[in-house]
């Protein structure tokens, strides 16, 4: 505790093969030592037990967490230990973030700024139509990562799900259930959270399941849906570093899976609630994370892995001929004090790269798109959906009309059909 971060799960471990009397002896030898008082307060919310010992008299309030080597919220005041409580989360479920020299660096680089200059600066008519495509390429890649592609009412209905992200309320079950049912086929909509093993795998040679990750316990989700609720009001409430509150928020669901189908979109989903909610991105836009994920699934993968292959070594299970799964130990405080560093990193990679690169081109697109459009209408003037088409029908051909599609515009002359081609390679530079 006096050099190294906390791991809440290896101390809660700990806790449970001290005994109580051992806990107050050493309570009583050093009271009002600032280490001591940290781990008896950490001790009575882990353990469930309160210690047999008197109250630290008036002194001075101690941090639970150093700031320095930890993401943490303000605090709240503790008066029985003197200390205050700037854990992420509760007794239920407590993640932490290790500030890392790649987290610290990520986290001064002003990415929020960026994006809301590149808004700023953008002509207002060609924002509205940037947002539009926008939210449809998060939307399909979302779903794309899932090797689904929806029909275009699940889609209109992601869309509009996304749109109101920043005011869906994650402290209703309710919420996430109409969510849920919104996104998935209608054979799989659920009426509340699963009751059956649910885990995450491919099909081996022979026909064997190679199982990447094994889910909570159904009879644990209630609790730990509960906790990752109260977590995720503190943390929003309490203003944290808003991409870490994303990879606490959308990677803690993920990793507790609490439906049987439709976690990964309602994970990425959750991910655009906090960046909204805590005001990283501009109001009314959406970052295409998901395309970011879709273009290096082995980099996402990672991210998921990083969690999935710590807690793997420790969960004993049993598959039957019909590949139901059912865990024999137990497993639930393995998701309650998950260390969301590696995903927090991640998360900041693919907001930096969505902000430089995906934001920026879409608007960029647009702009020359529409350079290209007036341009091409000044040499023909042709309806604006025919000229809309053979403008982009050169822009995805390099520049020059494919001769295939030269009898489309039997009617624009080969010396005109050269003039806009020239015209457009100048617009698009």
């Amino acid at each position: 505790m006096r050099y190294e971060p906390i791991d809440v799960g290896v101390l809660a471990a700990a806790f449970e093969k001290l005994t109580r009397e051992e806990m107050e002896k050493w309570v009583r030898s050093e009271h009002i030592g600032k280490y001591v008082r940290r781990a008896w307060y950490l001790y009575e919310i882990l353990s469930g037990k309160n210690l047999d010992v008197p109250d630290v008299p008036p002194t001075n309030n101690v941090l639970l967490l150093d700031p320095a080597l930890h993401v943490t919220t303000p605090g709240i005041r503790v008066r029985r230990q003197r200390v205050i409580d700037n854990l992420l989360g509760n007794r239920d479920y407590c993640p932490t973030i290790r500030r890392t020299e790649i987290l610290n660096m990520a986290m001064a680089r002003g990415l929020e700024a960026e994006a809301k200059k590149i808004v700023e600066d953008c002509d207002p008519i060609v924002l509205r139509r940037a947002v539009h495509y926008l939210f449809t390429k998060e939307t399909k890649s979302s779903f794309a990562i899932e090797g689904e592609k929806p029909t275009s009412e699940r889609t209109e209905r992601f869309v509009r799900a996304l749109a109101h992200a920043p005011e869906f309320d994650t402290s209703s079950k309710a919420a996430f259930v109409e969510l849920q049912n919104a996104i998935v086929d209608v054979r799989y909509a659920q009426k509340d959270w699963r009751t059956g093993q649910n885990y995450v795998s491919e099909t081996g040679p022979g026909y064997v399941e190679v199982v990447h990750f094994v889910c909570p316990r159904p009879e644990d989700v209630p609790t730990l849906m509960d906790g990752w609720t109260r977590m995720v009001a503190r943390i929003e409430k309490e203003q944290i570093d808003a991409v870490c509150a994303s990879a606490l928020t959308g990677f803690g669901f993920v990793f507790l899976h609490p439906f049987e189908d439709g976690n990964g979109r309602i994970h990425r989903f959750l991910i655009h609630h906090s960046l909204a909610k805590l005001g990283y991105t501009p109001q009314g836009i959406v970052f295409p994370v998901s395309a970011v994920m879709l273009r290096d699934l082995p980099r996402y993968d990672k991210a998921l892995n990083t969690f999935s292959g710590k807690i793997a070594p420790f969960i004993e299970y049993r598959m039957d001929e019909a590949q139901r799964m059912t865990v024999l130990n137990e497993t639930k405080n393995l998701y309650q004090y998950f260390d969301a560093t590696a995903q927090a990193e991640y998360l900041y990679e693919c907001v930096a790269e969505t902000i430089e690169k995906d934001l920026r081109e879409e608007i960029g697109f647009i702009q020359k798109h529409d350079r290209a459009l007036d341009e091409t209408k000044e040499i023909v003037d042709m309806p604006d959906k025919r000229a809309s088409l053979l403008v982009r029908l050169i822009m995805q051909n390099k520049g020059r009309l494919a001769k295939n599609k030269r009898d489309m515009f039997s009617e624009v002359t080969d010396e005109e059909l050269a003039r806009i081609e020239r015209a457009i390679a100048t617009a698009v530079e």
